[in-house]
């Protein structure tokens, strides 16, 4: 598995799911009637008595709550729809559960004209609280300005970002993730794969469509790390099977897992990590003084023609590399990350992700995080390869935990004594990631949905301080997909001072959503 571009997270075994739901507000779809268990006959001339199967639990209608907040000097009043929706196999047997929150806003108009955009993150194992709490949703998790952690406790605020009013949101948390579980442990495994995902979170889209008559809606997806992965897959399942999307929002892209994976005898990883590196130690201040007084856009920009030209020509020739050559490419490797030209030799011109977090700032006896390398970590030793833990994560988790499982029992009035798995806990096995033995690469997905709907527009948002889905990659995988120069145009790109979750930095915040926005009005044009 790879894990490097994953949100980590434990794997550990769930009990099946029970009750403690609560009270439920009526108006959502009404239950679907459940089907009577099979009888027959054993031997010739004899009967039995009909065979016992589990009864299938009977369907809990959504929550159903009405609300209003203040953005920009207006009132968006709004209702939200809490609860399961059911993924069911051929034969009509529920297989798992899965829980979303949707936001629809009042008096728009004609409900099944208005856009509506499915949103979810990655892990996999992660539930959609980062993009729901942090940038999309009608309230918000604030950080400090700069995206650190606040001191707690925590709270909500409105979201003066929020996509609510351009258009209607689905947040789905997949299952494994969120309250989402399997019915039962047998068909678990099926929901944790690549193909599994794709086949019960597009199964999902169908079901919402269906039974909240949105079919004829402008449709978007937006997906973050993971779920970029999951987005662009299931834009080419989706289109298969009669659902064509307007447009796709991709937050911290990953679709060819090759371009992140510092494994023997892939020096591509080095190469796209690198512009990030030279971001991150412009940043930090460890850059030679005439690179120091740059921009970080001319220094990523440098870096990229090195990177893609002389640093890659350099790692192809292997032991090849000798002498006064040898030294040259060390030299600006170090120019270029700040990291000493020893270290730099040590490590055979290939310095991993977890070795430049622990050595940049190993002087000042600190490390830099993974989803963010603004944000500085705290180690018990200095001697060590890699970072004890990620700083990054550390600062988002404790402030989006406790401000969801409040959110939702308090304001949403959903009721569960079930544990809310926000990253990781709920995947109970090995994921599948279909590949045998190669890497998984989604991206072909995407281009065959641009293929067969050329009035499909992609967006995509990255971070300079992304270190978990670094924006070179992503750069580089958009470039060999084999798409017509035509619809290469649909595709369109912006850059964010941030890392991994971009909008947890207020500036960052604010350009997200004026990108997006402009996006969303673009891709309903003809």
């Amino acid at each position: 598995m790879p894990a490097a571009i994953l949100l980590c997270f434990a794997l550990l075994s769930f009990g099946q799911e029970g009750g403690g739901q609560g009270r439920r507000q009526q108006g959502g779809p009404p239950p679907q009637a459940t089907p009577t268990p099979a009888t027959g006959a054993q031997g010739a001339g004899q009967t039995r008595a009909p065979q016992e199967r589990p009864s299938p639990s009977p369907e809990e209608p959504p929550v159903i709550t009405h609300h209003q907040i203040q953005v920009g000097g207006k009132t968006l009043s709004y209702t939200a729809t809490t609860g399961m929706m059911p993924i069911k196999n051929r034969e009509g047997e529920v297989e798992g559960r899965i829980f979303f929150m949707a936001y629809t806003l009042d008096d728009s108009g004609a409900r099944s004209r208005r856009p509506l955009t499915f949103s979810f993150n990655g892990g996999p194992g992660s539930a959609s609280v980062w993009l729901h709490l942090g940038a999309i949703g009608p309230r918000r998790v604030p950080m400090n300005a700069d995206g650190t952690m606040p001191a707690p406790p925590y709270h909500l605020e409105d979201n003066q970002f929020t996509w609510l009013d351009q258009t209607d949101l689905v947040f789905i948390d997949p299952v494994g993730t969120g309250y989402s579980r399997a019915a039962r442990p047998e068909p678990a495994s099926r929901f944790f794969g690549l193909q599994g995902d794709i086949e019960s979170v597009g199964e999902f889209i169908r079901m919402y469509l269906t039974r909240y008559e949105r079919w004829t809606s402008p449709l978007f997806l937006a997906g973050e790390s993971y779920g970029t992965t999951r987005a662009s897959a299931l834009s080419g399942y989706l289109i298969d099977r009669g659902v064509a999307f307007n447009g796709i929002m991709l937050i911290s892209t990953i679709m060819n897992f090759e371009t992140t994976d510092f494994a023997a005898g892939n020096d591509i990883a080095y190469v796209m990590f690198l512009p990030s590196y030279a971001a991150t130690a412009w940043y930090h201040k460890k850059l030679p003084r005439d690179l120091q007084s740059k921009s970080v856009e001319q220094i990523v920009k440098e870096v990229e023609q090195w990177a893609a030209n002389d640093y890659t020509l350099a790692l192809q020739k292997g032991d090849r590399l000798t002498g006064k050559d040898r030294d040259e490419v060390i030299a600006q490797l170090s120019r270029y990350t700040g990291l000493d030209k020893q270290f730099i030799d040590n490590a055979n011109l290939r310095v991993s992700l977890n070795f430049f977090r622990k050595e940049l700032l190993r002087d000042e006896k600190r490390t830099i995080g993974r989803l963010d390398a603004r944000f500085r970590g705290y180690d018990s030793s200095y001697v060590t390869a890699g970072p004890d833990f990620d700083a990054s994560e550390a600062a988002i988790r404790p402030p989006y935990t406790s401000t969801f499982n409040n959110y939702v029992r308090s304001e949403l009035n959903y009721k569960s004594d079930l544990e809310y798995y926000i990253l990781g806990g709920g995947i109970t096995s090995p994921w599948n990631w279909g590949t045998n033995n190669g890497y998984v690469d989604t991206s072909l997905a995407l281009r065959n949905a641009l293929a067969k709907n050329p009035y499909l527009k992609v967006f995509v948002a990255m971070g300079y301080y992304d270190m978990a889905t670094p924006y070179f990659a992503v750069d580089y995988t958009l470039h060999h997909i084999s798409l017509d120069p035509s619809l290469l145009r649909n595709i369109s790109t912006s850059h964010y001072e941030a890392g991994h979750m971009m909008y947890i930095d207020e500036k960052s915040l604010a350009k997200l959503r004026s990108d997006v926005g402009k996006f969303i009005e673009d891709a309903q044009r003809r």
